[in-house]
């Protein structure tokens, strides 16, 4: 994991280029690394707000006990100032990402903007925030739609994968992309079926290595001053993790707690269930590839 500056603190904005702020809401977990970064577009008359982050029921920005993001609308706010708010935009409906979008429009009468609603259980252990069976936008976004505001375009670019209903915003002006939960520079981003889907998160993480975006703005940690190099880097850590599963199955029939001790030998043990989850999304990616199969809970080669 990334050391993250000290001096970042939640509720306070940052301005990452003349059209780009920052507001990191309190959430920070060992899943959100410092917490949800919510990002606003724009310079002028108006802006947009992508990934609100979470809300909470009153209390302020620097409060011990604001680990859900009370103080976090209020803080949004205040980095709005005078301008006039056009579009809430979400890249996925988790938790952590867009139950703030609700007060905000509430607040601000913006439309709620972006991915489509998705609320489902999941059925494992989880490494991030469930999902929020609330979200409800006005306008839901195609891949490659746009929306435009004073001096700035934002597009959608789908990224399914992390989430099947995963968007990623491109600011076309000056060439960011936002991209949520999709890459990170911090972590590698959770695959957790039956939502979460490797063979679709592959494909995504392609189809941003084949576009010249000069930067990433995420949902979590550091900026990404290098975009192409990263995700040809999570790509190969993809296809490592996949050879580790096909080379402990060459050996002998595996259950997946068998294979996390293998793979990740030295992982916290509160990561665990969530190592499992991916070793699972990959299993399910082989054996729609024809190469594994399950029988109970023990894997083969095919």
């Amino acid at each position: 994991m990334e050391k993250w500056p000290d001096s970042i603190v939640a509720g306070e904005t940052e301005r990452h280029e003349p059209m780009v702020r920052r507001v990191l809401a309190p959430n920070a977990s060992p899943y959100t690394f410092t917490g949800t970064q919510t990002w606003l577009v724009g310079s002028g008359k108006d802006v947009a707000i992508i990934d609100p982050g979470p809300a909470g029921s009153g209390l302020s920005i620097g409060d011990p006990k604001d680990i859900n993001g009370e103080g976090h609308v209020e803080a949004i706010l205040r980095a709005v100032g005078d301008a006039k708010v056009i579009a809430i935009l979400c890249t996925h409906t988790h938790r952590d990402h867009s139950p703030a979008a609700a007060p905000l429009k509430a607040l601000t009468g913006a439309p709620i903007i972006g991915c489509a609603p998705l609320s489902i259980k999941d059925d494992g252990p989880r490494a991030d925030s469930a999902f929020d069976p609330d979200y409800a936008p006005d306008r839901i976004l195609a891949d490659g739609e746009q929306i435009k505001g004073d001096g700035w375009t934002l597009e959608a670019v789908a990224t399914p994968g992390h989430t099947s209903n995963h968007l990623c915003y491109a600011l076309l002006e000056t060439g960011a992309l936002f991209t949520g939960d999709h890459v990170m520079k911090w972590s590698t981003s959770v695959v957790s079926p039956p939502d979460g889907d490797m063979s679709a998160y592959m494909a995504s993480l392609q189809k941003l290595y084949d576009r010249e975006d000069r930067v990433y703005y995420p949902a979590h940690g550091p900026a990404v001053d290098n975009p192409r190099q990263l995700v040809r880097g999570m790509i190969g850590h993809r296809r490592m993790r996949e050879r580790q599963i096909l080379g402990l199955l060459e050996k002998d029939p595996q259950q997946i707690p068998q294979m996390v001790a293998e793979m990740y030998k030295g992982l916290d043990p509160r990561l665990t269930g969530a190592a499992g989850r991916s070793v699972l999304a990959h299993l399910f990616d082989l054996q729609r590839q024809g190469r594994v199969s399950v029988k109970g809970e023990t894997w083969t080669l095919v």
